[in-house]
């Protein structure tokens, strides 16, 4: 197995420095596309709804075949970004890559949703979720994602995703950086063999990421879906893995999660290049808390409030609504919920000091209000994250 100490030093030194932030369309990886198809192929397999193209790259010479979509939701970029610190990698000649290459045949299609991806919406420009559109296939990009399935005949997939900031990696005030699942194939949610497999994938990327982000890692519940590719993927008996990229502290550009999931992506393609998979090890999957929605980017504690004429201790809690603004995403932080919030957690946490908590006109704060900064005991605080400041 790959050494934590080894994929650091990797990433640093193929970090891709024209991917950066969270905004990142075709605009952005074309000019990379271009130097990269000196070395592996790189083609166009279809076209978006606004007939924007979209690519496939394919790397490696192997007999193992693992197919490799990213940004279905055009609004989730962290793991495309780090795809091309990958490719960097694979391009370096590197020798701890080298088994990867010849064991292993990659078929990767780095922007799935390139209308998506450039207003920044999780929907296509239809205004429809790709993957709960895996059995209907209504959108030109499921039928372009189906059909490479279809061609590249994978044994292995990996769907790739970002989370919000709001998933705790169990009931704990420990956040779900990165986060797994392997898919049910049936209502029964069985653990099949093929499963099995992409359990025990999950289970060697954890071992490696613990050393990292120890307790910040976590699994999503597995409630079937058939409309969702990863388990429309997995009840045709291909083993699929769902790759989210989640929340590090501060880390709102995503930069440390793009280190973690590069590092994802070598942990589990070297353990498939060095063994044969078979699922045998799949019992660690189990020790992965389930996520759960325990998180606020800001959580305000013990706010004075007048209530119905009677004042109250309430928490307020406070997160971000990304918007994208001239090419950059803005963090707009929203008011959702003000009450006693006993058993949430803020990514930063605020005491009040049970003093009253108001806007910029000096009322007090309300639900769906958006508050650059607030006024505590006559003292401005910003809500922007940090790196704002």
């Amino acid at each position: 197995m790959m050494l934590v100490e080894d994929l650091k030093s990797l990433f640093l030194k193929h970090k891709e420095s024209g991917l950066n932030h969270r905004y990142i369309t075709n605009t952005h990886i074309e000019p990379l596309l271009k130097r990269l198809g000196h070395s592996f192929p790189v083609e166009v397999i279809g076209t978006s709804v606004l007939n924007r193209p979209i690519y496939g790259i394919k790397v490696g010479s192997g007999e193992k075949r693992i197919l490799v979509w990213s940004q279905m939701h055009g609004n989730e970029s962290t793991t495309t970004k780090a795809l091309f610190d990958l490719f960097n990698t694979f391009l370096g000649s590197e020798a701890l890559v080298a088994p990867i290459l010849k064991a292993c045949t990659l078929y990767i299609i780095p922007i799935l949703n390139p209308d998506g991806a450039h207003v920044y919406t999780r929907v296509n420009a239809n205004r429809v979720d790709l993957n709960r559109d895996a059995q209907a296939l209504t959108q030109p990009e499921s039928k372009v994602l189906r059909a490479a399935f279809k061609t590249f005949k994978p044994h292995y997939c990996y769907n790739l995703h970002g989370q919000r900031t709001i998933f705790s990696a169990g009931n704990t005030n420990k956040p779900a950086t990165i986060s797994f699942l392997s898919p049910a194939q049936d209502k029964a949610c069985t653990i099949t063999p093929n499963r099995k497999v992409a359990m025990e994938l999950i289970a060697a990327m954890n071992a490696v990421l613990q050393a990292v982000i120890p307790n910040q890692v976590g699994v999503y519940d597995d409630a079937f879906n058939l409309n969702c590719v990863g388990d429309t993927f997995q009840s045709e008996h291909v083993p699929t893995i769902l790759f989210e990229a989640g929340h590090f502290n501060n880390d709102y550009a995503r930069d440390k999660t793009r280190e973690l999931i590069y590092m994802a992506y070598l942990v589990s393609l070297d353990y498939i290049a060095k063994n044969d998979v078979s699922g045998q090890h799949y019992e660690p999957y189990f020790t992965i808390p389930e996520n759960e929605k325990l998180f606020f980017d800001i959580l305000i504690k013990n706010v004075k409030q007048k209530i119905n004429d009677q004042e109250q201790v309430v928490d307020v809690g406070i997160l971000y609504q990304e918007t994208l603004v001239d090419g950059q995403i803005l963090f707009v932080p929203n008011i959702e919920r003000i009450e006693r919030l006993e058993g949430y957690y803020g990514h930063r946490t605020i005491d009040a000091g049970y003093q009253e908590v108001l806007d910029a006109d000096g009322q007090p704060v309300k639900v769906n209000n958006e508050n650059v900064f607030v006024m505590m005991n006559n003292e401005k605080i910003s809500l922007l994250p940090k790196y704002y400041v």
